[in-house]
């Protein structure tokens, strides 16, 4: 019953290194899903993930100064510390989506959930360290094995987060999964090193209690899944799916369909024919040949439906990195009867690749480049406004061609619509920028631009749209005071200098 009873024989050094590596595990998965609920629910990846990070490595630091006072008792103490770590990171997903939902106090949920799993892990690898040392005496070795396994395990949570995990159980029951994971590793501590635990009956049933509850959320993790975001969106979620890359949802109410991605709506059934008539039709009626047709994102077919109302296109490609959203909106009914079956034209070629990536390589040259791709609002989506990326599509495009970029709103993020436009300006392209009234959207701009000066009053709309004509089309370009920023104090959006993010990320917070 006390520590003082020492069995070498019976003391398994391998199970304490094995311990060693799935805490490290669990600790950099919980890191993970903290930092991708953050970015999933606030946005600004950088900031969430950079603030997760340096939160937590400091209350790691904490966690190590506090190890010191414990003296006595350290199994004890080392179990009790891996079921309180297993009970917060479990419920860790689950609590900020409530405090999103419920409490509109996210941040201050978040800060305590990292503080606490931060400061649980940080007293863990000294109180395992004085474990082993105190029976091995050998601190050498001690150290330089629980440090290596330690390494390890990280490198594997960090892998399995965005790599498996996510992609097939989401948020919930990662988080409950990985918590079962550090109530496991207790229970078996208990069992293992039964002669050196004092509270072995009340640690056994803790640990029976608090794994059964980690296998109920994994198991109806789909349930709690429905039941927060039917909180989260407006209309009944039908459909909610992680791919590799991103959260897909659908929701319905009677004839109103919309799309989400990572919580950002993507079109509405009802008005999306404003947006993509004027995305598409505006360009098309402006160019004198109009064989070959380059969609950069678009994966919804709601692009490619309005460039396949023109007999004299012969050819679409269409670049989207995430093929289950391709997928759905094929196979979905409402999605396929919206987009007129698009995906299943002859003339469309699907390429499922990043698009700053694909436009690196191709030597094709199209006459009309549609850039459809989500608003700006991490890093990796900002390289696709930045001046290299327009530089790349200047390359891709025909003498005569022309570019379109959605480019968020001018009137909500003005700041951020005008940084796309000097962007572009700065690659020697010609630009003007127009923008339409979509009801679920509100304000939304675009950028059209080309290789040569050209003039918008020659817009000839020559075929067919519920909203868009000649004398609408004028309209487009004219802008009111308050949607014009001063260009002059809006810098262009570079790799080096992703002024993008935070001039979207401020209208964001002005907004929110």
């Amino acid at each position: 019953m006390t520590e003082n009873k020492f069995d070498e024989k019976k003391f398994n050094y391998g199970f304490l290194m094995l311990t060693t590596f799935i805490i490290s595990g669990c600790s950099m998965c919980y890191e993970l899903i903290i930092s991708s609920v953050s970015s999933y629910l606030i946005g600004d990846s950088v900031l969430q993930f950079s603030v997760t990070i340096g939160l937590y490595m400091s209350a790691m630091g904490l966690g190590s100064y506090i190890s010191k006072y414990i003296k006595k008792d350290l199994f004890d103490k080392f179990v009790i510390v891996e079921i309180m770590v297993g009970i917060v990171g479990g419920f860790s997903s689950l609590l900020l989506f409530l405090a999103n939902l419920y409490i509109r106090a996210y941040e201050t949920v978040m800060y305590i959930e990292i503080v606490v799993i931060g400061t649980a892990v940080g007293v863990e690898i000294p109180l395992l360290t004085r474990i082993i040392e105190e029976k091995a005496k050998d601190l050498r070795i001690t150290l330089s094995s629980i440090f290596s396994f330690d390494y390890i395990g990280g490198l594997v949570g960090s892998v399995a987060f965005p790599l498996i995990l996510l992609p097939h159980l989401g948020y919930f029951a990662t988080a409950f999964l990985v918590g079962s994971f550090n109530i496991a590793i207790a229970a078996a501590i208990v069992v293992k090193y039964r002669e050196y635990i004092i509270r072995q009956a009340a640690f056994t049933a803790v640990c029976i209690a608090a794994f059964i509850i980690m296998v109920f959320g994994v198991v109806f993790s789909e349930n709690i899944s429905e039941f927060v975001e039917n909180g989260l969106y407006r209309d009944k979620v039908i459909l909610s799916q992680h791919s590799p890359y991103q959260h897909i949802v659908l929701t319905k109410h009677k004839d109103d369909l919309r799309m989400f991605i990572n919580g950002n709506i993507q079109f509405c059934s009802l008005d999306e024919y404003r947006y993509h008539e004027c995305l598409v039709q505006v360009p098309m009626s402006l160019m004198k040949k109009r064989d070959n047709i380059l969609i950069l994102g678009g994966g919804d077919g709601l692009a490619a439906r309005e460039i396949l109302k023109h007999d004299d296109v012969k050819s679409i490609t269409m670049v989207d990195l995430d093929k289950e959203v391709i997928d759905i909106c094929r196979e979905n009914y409402d999605i396929s009867q919206l987009n007129e079956k698009s995906l299943e034209s002859e003339k469309l070629e699907i390429i499922n690749d990043d698009a700053y990536k694909y436009l690196e390589r191709t030597d094709k040259k199209f006459d009309l480049i549609i850039s459809d791709l989500p608003d700006p609002n991490d890093d990796a989506l900002n390289k696709l406004y930045t001046t290299l990326f327009y530089r790349l599509c200047k390359n891709a495009l025909n003498d005569e061609g022309m570019i379109v970029v959605q480019s968020t709103s001018p009137y909500y993020a003005k700041e951020a619509f005008w940084c796309i436009n000097k962007t572009m300006e700065k690659e020697g392209l010609f630009v003007k920028p127009y923008h339409v009234q979509v009801p679920s959207f509100g304000e939304w701009g675009f950028q059209l631009a080309a290789k040569k000066e050209f003039d918008v009053s020659d817009i000839k709309i020559d075929t067919p749209c519920r909203f868009l004509d000649e004398k609408s089309a004028e309209g487009l370009f004219l802008f009111g005071k308050d949607e014009i920023a001063d260009k002059e104090n809006v810098e262009a959006n570079t790799i080096a200098k992703p002024m993008l993010i935070e001039y979207y990320m401020e209208a964001e917070r002005n907004w929110s």
